[in-house]
């Protein structure tokens, strides 16, 4: 498993103190240490840099970002909400809406269904007509009806009726082009089917088109792939003294749940040891108390990010990351290319 290396290196801590936090900017840049060169270096870079996977569930993925700046995993951060193309509702035409909700409101509500298609597959819309390129369409043709042969004291609309409630699994792709072929694998639809939409009774009909299109959160947050996308700097307690036997069971009342175990020593005393300073809250609990005064410091590892991300469903959340670092690559590329285009000019003018 890759190092994340010397916990201890008071260099890498944040401190926390019962009314302030201090260290918190990073000092390894040229001219803080004397005589020690800190000019960044590829090489060193990555012997730090570590990726970890905690846990990956169908919807959510918690990762370790370690030997990185606040500012790229702040950029990452943002990258995943604002700057990563999904595909959305964008135009509802409305044939039909006879239900109590407005035309609006419904369009509203149908633009924010998180869709499972796959973004790759599709074009950035033009401003020429929509094609197959770029450009989904799914039809949502729902009438409500009685339903036959129910009780006469039956009360429930579900029984009551048929199609009482519009969900979003109601909601049919109408392939487009060679978009059947593209799409075989993973056919788009909702990546959550029981988005409640409406509610109609016997008479009302909804009958519309809707086009979904490619875009990012930054132009509106229902293209956003993400729900959450979060980190935390990694709490670590160190313990300046042995906690009194007597004390440890306070002591460990001052933490989370599973931060500090209380063990029982041979010769029957209790010593107290940190076992999981993740799941720290760093509620500075154990500062409140004077008589663990000068035993205990409060601290997190400034470059190690504890990062949890949930996707919408527009990706496999083990994509998310790696998606986010390859648009920050491009976004560097792009960068790198413009810099170097203006030392040029720079360089003819002075020649």
């Amino acid at each position: 498993m890759p190092s994340a290396g010397n916990l201890d290196d008071a260099r890498r801590h944040v401190r926390l103190h019962a009314e302030r936090v201090s260290d918190v900017s990073s000092t390894d840049y040229p001219g803080v240490y004397p005589n020690e060169d800190h000019s960044w270096d590829l090489s060193n870079f990555k012997k730090k840099l570590v990726v970890q996977i905690q846990r990956v569930s169908q919807k959510t993925i918690e990762l370790d970002l370690i030997g990185v700046d606040a500012s790229i995993a702040n950029a990452i951060r943002r990258i995943l909400i604002a700057e990563l193309p999904t595909v959305a509702i964008e135009n509802v035409y409305v044939w039909n809406n006879t239900s109590v909700i407005h035309d609006e409101v419904l369009a509203h509500r149908l633009g924010l269904i998180p869709l499972a298609v796959d973004p790759r597959q599709l074009h950035d819309r033009g401003s020429e007509d929509p094609t197959d390129h770029d450009t989904l369409v799914f039809k949502l043709d729902v009438a409500c009806k009685h339903r036959p042969k129910v009780s006469k004291t039956e009360t429930d609309p579900e029984k009551l009726y048929i199609n009482s409630s519009v969900y979003s699994r109601d909601l049919v792709w109408v392939p487009q082009g060679d978009q059947e072929e593209r799409f075989s694998k993973y056919p788009p639809k909702p990546a959550n089917g029981n988005i409640l939409l409406a509610k109609l009774r016997p008479g009302q009909t909804l009958d519309m088109e809707l086009h979904a299109q490619r875009g990012i959160g930054n132009t509106h947050a229902k293209w956003s792939p993400v729900a959450t996308a979060s980190y935390r700097l990694l709490p670590h307690i160190i313990l300046r003294q042995p906690i009194p036997s007597e004390l440890c069971d306070k002591f460990q009342s001052c933490f989370a749940k599973g931060v500090v175990e209380v063990r029982q020593k041979p010769n029957g005393e209790k010593e107290a040891a940190i076992v999981n300073p993740r799941k720290e809250t760093m509620s500075r609990e154990v500062y409140r108390h004077r008589e663990f005064d000068g035993m205990v410091e409060l601290t997190r590892i400034r470059d190690f990010f504890l990062f949890s991300i949930e996707s919408t469903g527009a990706y496999p959340p083990e994509d998310l990351f790696p998606e986010a670092v390859k648009l920050m690559r491009s976004k560097i590329r792009t960068l790198k290319k413009a810099a170097e285009g203006l030392a040029m000019s720079a360089d003819q003018e002075m020649s």
